[in-house]
This record gives C-alpha cells, sequence and structure tokens, in this order.
C-alpha cells in the first residue's frame, strides 16, 4: 500500500481565494487590519510573521507588525494589547509565541478581546469550542478539521485517536471530533509511560499526531488503510548534515501503511495563515464594523 498524499496547500489556496473575493466586496474604506504583537526577537516567530504579512498583502488585509523589547513587563504588554482592543481600526490581534521568559502566556491571552481574537486562544473561545464552534477553535486546530473534511472519511461512529493533549491542538480537536460523533481518546505523557500508545494508535480510523516529538509513531504503529494528519514540525539534522523538517510520524514508514498521509511540510503548515485571515474576515462582520 502507498498512501494518498493528503495536502493542506490546495485547501489554502481556496481559502485565500475566497477571503480575497470578500476583501475585494467590502465597502470603500472597511479594509481589516490585522496586528500581530511580537515581544522579544524569536526567528521562529519572526519567519511566522513575514508568512503573515504575504498572505495579508495577498487577499488585501492590512497587516502590522508591533515589536516590543525583550524587557517588556507582563502589565505593560496587557496595556498595549488593551490599547489595540480599544481601538476601532484593528480587526484582529494574535499575540506571536514564544513569549520572553517571566511573561505569563495564558494571561496575555485572555487579555485580547475575544472578538478581536482570530487565533482562536481567548478563554471564551477556547469554551465555545465545547460548543461545538469550529471557527472559535484555534487556527491549526481548524486546519486539522479542514484536512479530516478533505479526507472524506466519516467521522461519525470512527475510531480517532488523538496524540498530544495541548489547548492549541489536541483538546480542541478532540472535542470538535466528539462534535462529529467520532469515538475519540486521546493520549498523552501519562499514556506514553504506561506504554500505551501504541495500542490506541493501532486501533485508528483517524490518527492525529500533535506532540513535536521527532518520527515518534512508527509504521507498525499505524492501522493499515488510516487517515493520519501529522501535525509535527521539527527540525532535525539529516544523514547529509542538513537541517530540514520531519514530523512526529515516521514518514517513509506510515507510506507504506495509511491509506492517506499529510506530509510534512505541505500538510497542515499552509493552511494555518490561510484560516488566520478567514478568522480576521469573520471578526470584521462579528465585530459589526460593516455597520460603521
Amino acid at each position: 500500500m502507498s498512501a494518498k498524499l493528503l495536502e493542506g496547500g490546495p485547501i489554502a489556496d481556496q481559502i485565500i481565494r475566497e477571503v480575497a473575493a470578500a476583501v475585494t466586496a467590502l465597502p470603500e474604506g472597511k479594509t481589516p487590519k490585522l496586528v500581530a504583537v511580537m515581544a522579544g526577537d524569536n526567528a521562529g516567530a519572526r519567519a511566522y510573521a513575514r508568512m503573515q504579512a504575504r498572505s495579508a498583502e495577498e487577499v488585501g488585509i492590512t497587516y502590522e507588525l508591533q515589536e516590543l523589547p525583550d524587557a517588556v513587563g507582563q502589565e505593560e504588554l496587557e496595556q498595549h494589547l488593551s490599547a489595540l482592543n480599544d481601538d476601532p481600526a484593528v480587526t484582529g490581534i494574535i499575540l506571536l509565541l514564544p513569549l520572553p521568559p517571566g511573561l505569563e502566556t495564558r494571561a496575555l491571552q485572555a487579555a485580547i478581546d475575544p472578538r478581536k481574537d482570530v487565533d482562536g486562544v481567548h478563554p471564551a473561545n477556547l469554551g465555545r469550542v465545547v460548543q461545538g464552534q469550529l471557527e472559535a477553535a484555534p487556527c491549526t486546530a481548524q486546519s486539522v478539521m479542514e484536512l479530516v473534511k478533505a479526507s472524506g472519511l466519516q467521522v461519525y461512529g470512527a475510531e480517532c485517536v488523538v496524540v498530544g493533549h495541548s489547548e492549541i491542538v489536541g483538546k480542541p480537536v478532540a472535542l470538535l471530533l466528539l462534535q462529529e460523533f467520532g469515538t475519540t481518546a486521546v493520549c498523552h505523557i501519562a499514556t506514553s509511560e504506561a506504554g500505551m500508545t501504541a495500542e490506541h494508535t493501532r486501533r485508528a480510523d483517524l490518527l492525529i499526531v500533535a506532540v513535536g516529538v521527532p518520527r515518534l509513531i512508527k509504521g507498525a504503529m499505524i492501522k493499515p488503510g488510516a487517515v493520519v494528519i501529522d501535525v509535527g514540525m521539527n527540525r532535525v539534522k539529516g544523514e547529509d548534515g542538513k537541517s530540514k523538517l520531519v514530523g512526529d510520524v515516521v514518514f517513509e514508514e506510515a507510506l507504506e501503511v495509511a491509506g492517506q498521509l499529510t506530509p510534512v511540510p505541505g500538510g497542515v503548515g499552509p493552511l494555518t495563515t490561510a484560516i488566520l485571515l478567514r478568522n480576521t474576515m469573520n471578526a470584521l462582520h462579528q465585530q459589526g464594523s460593516l455597520a460603521r
């Protein structure tokens, strides 16, 4: 068996086209604005910001990266976010991670107006995910669900296993699968310590892996014909000594077992920024900006 590749690029392109058309249809002077806030200088966050800026320009959304010093304090950053909340010209806010040591990420995410939280990290939006509201979920979780939909798998009654229980992928994805009546299990470090991870993954019709551990899931841990979505993005050194991106799944082994498999890169990654821009357009409507 050789798995069909489940690529995120074509889905992302379609979302980008839809967002661009929606921006073009807006009344004059109603251009949405997305503001990214970065504290300190992190190479990964800066690269993500560059990607966001390019995509935003492509669809006609105004993008602004606001950089704060590494020494910024908790209160100062909360006040900065509060000012963006109060600015009627700002449609969406995203706080780029990681933050410098000493800053409380959850408190800062909670400081963003939930109506402007286009990254789906405010507690109120995470609460809406419990009610099955996909559009409130973190961008990466939405990306996973877009790929599940594209796979054609009927989630209803399917054995679904999520490896990883983070707040931006594992937990919200599990809740969204439950909303579609998938029989859902979540594996985490305690599952691994008990030696039970493979027992769960080998039963999965749908296997979603998001732990940030390169090549954790081997081919022998996958049910033949399963849909496998690999959210991991790990930079490792190849045999030639050069740096490369690999997922949490051993791609070459999974390719021989799975029915459908996301590549890394090229699977979940391309979708995340596209969904961020779609969320920005949704935020514009939710805020009643078109009526002002």
